[in-house]
């Protein structure tokens, strides 16, 4: 039984017509989950009965269970889903002053490895299709009776070390017959993947990349990031540079504040000599505690210095607000989940 929500609307009309039934049938049942949001075939009245019993024999419509809700002070949500072969991901909901925003787990696990990150203790089982990874909006839309505006792909995984499923999300979440997300309301964040960053250039998506940089030079940057030793930073920078005059889209770089690890005002300067003349800008991320790291916190005075450092050096940068730290929700801070087989 094959996963309904991972197939664009070309690909189900496809299967569709190969079956028997007409395209513009999967238009019809594209409304019906994405606009809809009806739960079941049963449900989608304007099909035939023969359409429907094929529906129902062919596809699945429940691909995620929710395990556990939290909720933080702040009002972000932090939902665990398990998935049908009982490993389970976090996705976070957020509410913004520009609407309601999803970060969404491409892979269950990850081996990049970031020693600062929680999503990489354990490293990676397995990618999530691209019908989890819509899935995840579908449900948290269903359980929190939202629409979602806005969708970042930051959560436990690295999306471009599972491209594929990452680009079809991207495909069905924009469709204006999908959840009509627009691109530039879509982010996906890699650590710095180059031939994927290059492969994502040439895509004929223009949603919004971040990469997550984390350093001002190669030795720091190996050091807390092992992905580093084989795509160092003038690689990633390049690539970056190759991104931008193809696409014209602004990339973010990343940067954790790490207490006298990264955040000196002279490392701002090392960081400002390395992507001047980008248009780019730094998202400064305050870092998250995670119990089994020795990492701490800039304090909010250190962090303005670097800040001010950037600006005064001519680079666009701001301070990230900090959401869900206190149900561990917060950037770095989403783990894998395992043996969460009850549904």
């Amino acid at each position: 039984m094959h996963d309904i929500y991972g197939f664009t609307v070309e690909a189900l009309a496809d299967r569709l017509v190969g079956a028997g039934f007409k395209k513009f049938n999967a238009t019809q049942v594209f409304e019906w989950i994405y606009q809809k949001k009806v739960a079941a075939f049963s449900d989608m009245t304007n099909l035939s009965k023969d359409l429907r019993a094929h529906l129902e024999s062919a596809y699945a419509m429940t691909p995620l269970a929710v395990k556990r809700e939290q909720i933080a002070s702040d009002g972000t949500r932090k939902f665990l889903f398990v998935l049908d072969d009982c490993l389970a991901v976090e996705t976070v909901l957020m509410v913004q002053d520009y609407g309601m925003s999803v970060c969404v787990s491409s892979q269950v696990g990850c081996s990049m490895g970031c020693s600062f990150c929680a999503s990489g203790l354990l490293a990676k089982i397995r990618d999530l299709t691209a019908g989890e990874l819509v899935a995840q909006i579908v449900m948290i839309e269903r359980l929190a009776g939202i629409s979602v505006t806005h969708v970042v792909v930051m959560g436990t995984g690295e999306p471009f070390d599972n491209y594929d499923n990452v680009i079809e999300f991207i495909k069905i979440v924009n469709h204006p017959k999908g959840l009509a997300i627009g691109q530039r309301h879509i982010t996906v964040s890699t650590c710095g993947i180059v031939p994927r960053i290059l492969q994502y250039a040439d895509e004929p998506i223009r949603s919004n990349l971040a990469i997550s940089l984390h350093a001002s030079n190669d030795e720091l940057r190996s050091r807390i990031m092992k992905i580093n030793r084989a795509y160092p930073m003038k690689d990633v920078i390049e690539a970056c540079r190759v991104y931008f005059e193809k696409t014209g889209r602004r990339v973010t770089f990343e940067y954790i504040l790490l207490s006298g690890v990264n955040d000196a005002v002279e490392q701002a300067d090392e960081l400002s000599d390395r992507i001047r003349g980008l248009n780019a800008y730094v998202n400064l991320i305050p870092y998250n505690h995670v119990k089994e790291f020795h990492y701490a916190r800039t304090d909010m005075e250190r962090a303005m210095k670097f800040y001010d450092r950037l600006v005064k050096r001519g680079i666009n940068a701001v301070l990230r607000k900090e959401q869900g730290g206190d149900i561990d929700a917060a950037c770095g801070q989403l783990r894998m989940k395992a043996d969460q087989c009850e549904r």
